[in-house]
Order: structure tokens, then C-alpha cells, then sequence
């Protein structure tokens, strides 16, 4: 593959890509031939994907998302750059509105060919929604555009893979508690598989010619509410478990309060749902066919059955 992509020996700079998101993307770009510099506040994080380069084909830089200068100085050089940089802890506006911008801008400076930026889904993309997480989103789409008019915008669903925290604190929680709450039981998330984000990056970088000034909205092949994920893991675990539906009111109020692992802005975007309008164009458009939840969780599940892998007997 590498020699036929458009990527092979060019430099691309993953802003972010230590990250979950990032170790998929890393190696989607590595089969391409492409060398890469990974950029993080940390960048150890990702030291263990070395052994899937070449030697000369990565190279790690520290960098502050929220200090111009260190943006800059990371991009400096690149053929082609992702900002894959997101949270909801900090300076949201920083952090994910005007660093985006930055970054675009660093990139037209330095002569890039191609920049996208993997934003999300939010239920209110409105720079003046009171979700903060939102609001942040959306002034990032817009800074970027602004200074790299053929930058490739990508929203995907909430992601999930092997090693996400998405699935596994559900799993975790499963495995120990034989009656769970489950907060927004009727919302809607059309999970998207992680690979398959990794994918919709290289292909949009390989042809900005094709991609480039376009939004796209990844979500998986099907739409399943909060309840039937945490069923599904359950099942897929081999458990018995009662799942209490906690009403929305109690939810918000669970979000509001400090110390807990959901923040309000989260609650908000759970509550509304997290899917793909239809307004905008897709995976199909990038030639990609995402996959179901379905085809991986009961082989990702099989660590936390009761026995792991002896949990069932083969028959003679």
C-alpha cells in the first residue's frame, strides 16, 4: 500500500496523537509509508509504536496544545497535519477552539498540502451553546476553515476499540456489580469502530484534492440506546445483571456534582443523543463500510467472563 499512497515519504505531524485515537491513526498512516512526528504533552504515551516503524520514520515532539509557539514549532516542516486534540477537562476554548486555528494556520505557513481536523458530533454545534465542550467544537471547525480553507473536517460518534474507555469502564463495572444504573437509558450513540476513523483520516490526507473543504460525519452501522450497549456487554460477558434506568433529572444533578466520571457538558451531549444528522456526507462517500459493535465485543469480552477463555466447554 505504501508505495501507491500519496503519503509515502511525506511527513505528517499528529498533533494529539498520543492518545487513544492516535495509536490507530499512527499505524493507518505508517502502512502508507508516511513518516511521522507525533506531538503531545506527553508523547511516551505512544513510544510503544515504535517497533511498527522503519528506523527514521517517527519521531516524537513534546508540545503545549495551548502555547502558540509550541504548536508552531511542532508543525514546522510538514507535508500534512492532524489535529486530533480533544478533552473536557481545561480551557476548553483554548484548548480546542483557538489551538485548531493555530495549528491551521502553522500549517498553511509551512506549505502543508493537506490538514484535517477530527472534531465530533455535538448535539448543538454552536459557538454559543452553554455546553462548553460544544462550543469549543464548533469555533474549532470554524478557526481552521478560516486559515486552511481545504482543511478536511471529520466528526465522528463516540469511538470505541479494544482499548478504549468507553466500552471497557462499562465492562468493568459489569463484571463487579450485579445491579447497575444506566444514565440516559433511551439515548441514542451510533458507535463508531475506531479503525474505521483511522481509515477516513488517511484517505481524506492522501486526496485534499477530492476531500478537502468537506465535513464529514462518521457513525457506525447502527443506533443503540444507552441500555441496550450496557446489555450487550452483559450478554457478551455471560451475566445475569438488573440495569436501573436513572431518570434525567437525577442524571443532571448526578453530573453537576464534583468528583464524579461525568461531567454536565457530557451528560448534556449524552441525553441528546450522539448520531449522524444525514446532512452531511459519510463513510460512503469515503469508500469505507464501518463495522458493527457486534463483530468484535464477544472476543473483547472474553477477559472479563467469570473463568476468561474457560469459561465454556468445547464439546469432544
Amino acid at each position: 500500500m505504501a508505495k501507491n499512497s500519496s503519503l509515502n515519504g511525506k511527513l505528517v505531524v499528529l498533533m494529539g496523537g498520543s492518545g487513544f485515537i492516535g495509536n490507530y491513526v499512527a499505524q493507518a498512516l505508517l502502512d502508507r509509508g508516511a513518516r511521522l512526528r507525533i506531538a503531545s504533552r506527553n508523547p511516551e504515551k505512544a513510544f510503544k509504536l515504535k517497533p511498527l516503524a522503519n528506523l527514521g520514520q517517527m519521531q516524537f515532539a513534546r508540545c503545549d496544545a495551548t502555547d502558540r509557539r509550541s504548536v508552531e514549532r511542532c508543525i514546522e516542516g510538514a507535508d500534512a497535519v492532524v489535529n486530533l486534540v480533544g478533552s473536557f477537562e481545561g480551557n476548553l476554548r483554548t484548548l480546542m477552539g483557538e489551538a485548531p486555528g493555530w495549528m491551521a494556520e502553522a500549517a498553511q505557513k509551512t506549505g502543508a498540502k493537506s490538514f484535517v481536523h477530527v472534531s465530533a458530533i455535538a448535539a448543538e454545534p454552536d459557538e454559543d451553546t452553554s455546553n462548553d465542550y460544544a462550543a469549543a467544537k464548533c469555533l474549532g471547525e470554524k478557526r481552521v476553515l478560516k486559515a486552511f480553507p481545504k482543511a478536511t473536517i471529520l466528526r465522528p460518534s463516540i469511538l470505541f476499540g479494544k482499548d478504549d474507555n468507553f466500552l471497557n469502564m462499562f465492562a468493568k463495572l459489569i463484571s463487579a456489580l450485579p445491579v447497575l444504573p444506566v444514565f440516559g437509558p433511551e439515548s441514542k450513540l451510533q458507535v463508531v469502530y475506531v479503525d474505521d476513523v483511522a481509515e477516513a483520516v488517511a484517505r481524506t490526507l492522501e486526496d485534499p484534492d477530492k476531500y478537502g473543504g468537506k465535513t464529514f460525519e462518521l457513525g457506525g452501522p447502527e443506533q443503540l440506546t444507552m441500555l441496550e450497549i450496557n446489555q450487550r456487554i452483559a450478554d457478551a460477558q455471560r451475566r445475569k445483571r438488573t440495569f436501573l434506568p436513572v431518570p434525567n433529572p437525577i442524571s443532571a444533578t448526578f453530573a453537576a456534582m464534583p468528583g464524579t466520571p461525568m461531567s454536565s457538558d457530557q451528560w448534556d451531549l449524552l441525553a441528546q443523543g450522539n448520531v449522524v444528522s444525514g446532512d452531511l456526507p459519510g463513510f460512503e462517500k469515503l469508500g469505507i463500510d464501518p463495522k458493527p459493535l457486534g463483530l468484535f465485543l464477544d472476543k473483547w469480552m472474553t477477559s472479563y467472563r467469570k473463568h476468561g477463555r474457560f469459561a465454556e466447554r468445547l464439546s469432544a
